[in-house]
């Protein structure tokens, strides 16, 4: 959310970004936003000065007493209580606009930073590197899900019976992989000084509001019925709401944590192959960060956090690639974002397990996230989260890169940093053959 006094200084700025965005349906909002708030301000003031009056008014009221001249007293005091009338419907007023300027500065994307490229959508966002060679085998690589149901892994039609389409059980080796994978994640962060955390899973209204924007929210979010509650879509929106209205000192900085939850999303839309098994789903599990910092390190931070998902992939033999958001495919929030993404040796491309984003200062101006300088003054922190590892993913591309095939059944190689969580165990075999669909 941007500061209303720089949209009211800088309106050019501010339309010409949202043009960048391609998002030019939001440029009115510029012009209503500073219309209102003027409008705010106007009875702003003219509340200060019936206050002010009343004040003075009110002195002179006991002077008038003190003489005895009760009836130019009584006419004072009528007066005031015309005046406390005017106050009271401009106090309203001035409320009706604040909560009014606020609503449409939530709308108002924010201000981009300038390395990122311009582009539509997603299809326009650029590759920045590649992390190890794409894995190609010499033998038929089974759908994931099909790769699990090898193992006894993988349960949808009991899943789909207690809970419907896009919830699954997983079993024995291939659930056991799962969790192994969660575990080295959150040993891999606390190895790079991160603080380890278990957060609510649900948060209220005002926290949802404050860490996405309102497309988001309906495209994501489960609400508890008659509660002002909303299921997780992220841990990085309860760790964030950790710190709202507070302030923290300036050597405390930086606040590096690391959260393990469970993530519950509506999903909404088709995705093509990517709607099918385990790539998107209701219920997941994920090892997330997030860094609270001064402005200044923000950019730091940034780069440190995606090169750390890309070291966490690399270790477990699963080749990726960066990729660099256009200005089409970033959220309001964002100022800039990267994706990780795995290599599908199945599907012969790369495609997103992580997603590193630097939301600059929005998410603390609207949650009041403050930071108290040596000098005594306040500033807005900066807010940065990355995905650890979402295993429903991470498996995909564990599974996929890491499948051995020795004509007769597949087996999976379990990655040496994988393997003390897996038990000392170097590979697990399939109890039944594939046959092809």
């Amino acid at each position: 959310m941007l500061d209303i006094k720089f949209i009211c200084e800088n309106p050019e700025i501010v339309k010409e970004n949202i043009k960048k965005k391609f998002k030019d349906s939001k440029l009115p909002l510029v012009d209503e936003v500073i219309e209102v708030y003027k409008r705010k301000c106007d009875a702003n003031n003219k509340a200060n000065e019936l206050r002010a009056n009343r004040n003075k008014v009110s002195k002179q009221i006991g002077v008038l007493m003190g003489q005895g001249k009760r009836d130019e007293a009584e006419e004072m005091k009528r007066l005031v209580n015309e005046q406390a009338e005017q106050l009271k419907e401009l106090e309203a007023l001035e409320s009706e606009l604040e909560t009014k300027v606020r609503e449409i500065q939530m709308k108002i994307p924010n201000i981009v930073d300038e390395s990122v490229p311009v582009g539509k959508d997603d299809s326009e966002n650029v590759e920045v590197e590649q992390f190890g060679e794409q894995t190609v085998c010499d033998f038929e690589i089974p759908y994931h899900t099909d790769i699990m149901d090898l193992f006894d892994g993988i349960d949808k039609e009991s899943a789909g019976r207690v809970a419907g389409e896009g919830f699954y059980y997983l079993m024995g080796d291939i659930a056991r992989m799962h969790s192994a994978v969660t575990t080295y994640a959150r040993d891999f962060m606390i190895s790079k000084g991160f603080t380890y955390c278990i957060p609510p899973f649900m948060i209220r209204s005002n926290v949802v509001t404050g860490v996405m924007s309102f497309e988001e929210m309906d495209a994501m979010m489960y609400k508890i019925e008659g509660e002002d509650l909303y299921l997780i879509g992220t841990s990085e929106h309860s760790m964030i709401g950790k710190f709202i209205d507070t302030i923290t000192p300036e050597e405390k900085l930086p606040l590096t944590l690391t959260s393990y939850s469970p993530c519950f999303r509506k999903e909404k839309g088709a995705h093509g192959i990517e709607e099918r098994g385990i790539y998107r789903i209701h219920q997941f599990e994920k090892q997330e960060m997030i860094v609270i910092c001064k402005p200044e390190e923000s950019k730091e931070w940034f780069d440190k956090m995606w090169s750390y998902s890309v070291e966490l992939f690399r270790s477990l033999d699963v080749p990726v690639r960066t990729l660099e958001c256009c200005t089409g495919d970033l959220a309001d929030l964002k100022v800039k974002s990267y994706d990780v993404e795995a290599w599908s040796p199945k599907q012969k491309k790369y495609f997103e397990v992580c997603s590193c984003s630097n939301l600059g200062d929005a998410q603390a101006r609207r949650l009041g996230i403050k930071v108290k300088g040596e000098d005594g003054k306040k500033y807005l922190a900066h807010t940065l989260n990355n995905t650890v590892v979402a295993p429903p993913r991470m498996l995909i591309a564990l599974l996929e890169n890491n499948l051995v095939f020795d004509g007769e059944y597949y087996s999976i190689k379990i990655p040496k940093a994988l393997q003390p969580y897996m038990g000392g165990t170097t590979e697990i075999k399939a109890n039944k053959k594939y046959v092809a669909k």
